[in-house]
């Protein structure tokens, strides 16, 4: 389409971008956020760049969906939570993404908290854990 811009996230997915990814297939992919709420929030992305989760084709949000729940359940174990927060903000993006984080308590939910300056090594760690977590 004249004039579109890829969204960053498009870019990560093309490596055009560096990206910690975790997991990948045909319609989806998860990496970390480099601005995470607790170690070792994850975006879930489809590659298709729809800004919408509500406009998402039924099959491609289930898809996404179901790799956000294995993250969230690879996430607990990596980072010793019970739970795992869940997020659709969408405001940052034009692209679909959904936020994937160990979370201990109400306080994790915020984007007001986010670490904005992660060391690499933490993210590496991060992403090896996750990755151990999926087996």
């Amino acid at each position: 389409m004249l004039g579109h811009m890829p969204s960053v996230f498009t870019m990560i997915i093309n490596r055009d971008l560096p990206g910690r990814f975790v997991y990948e297939d045909d319609d989806v992919v998860a990496f970390l956020t480099i601005e995470p709420m607790t170690p070792g929030h994850t975006l879930v992305v489809p590659r298709d760049e729809v800004d919408n989760w509500q406009d998402l084709e039924p099959a491609v949000l289930d898809r996404v969906m179901h790799v956000a729940q294995r993250i969230g359940k690879a996430v607990c174990a990596a980072f010793g939570s019970t739970r795992a927060g869940v997020i659709i903000a969408g405001l940052e993006v034009p692209h679909l993404h959904v936020h994937v984080f160990p979370a201990f308590t109400l306080t994790d939910f915020g984007f007001a908290n986010v670490d904005r300056n992660p060391s690499p090594e933490s993210l590496d760690e991060a992403q090896a854990k996750i990755i151990a977590a999926l087996g």
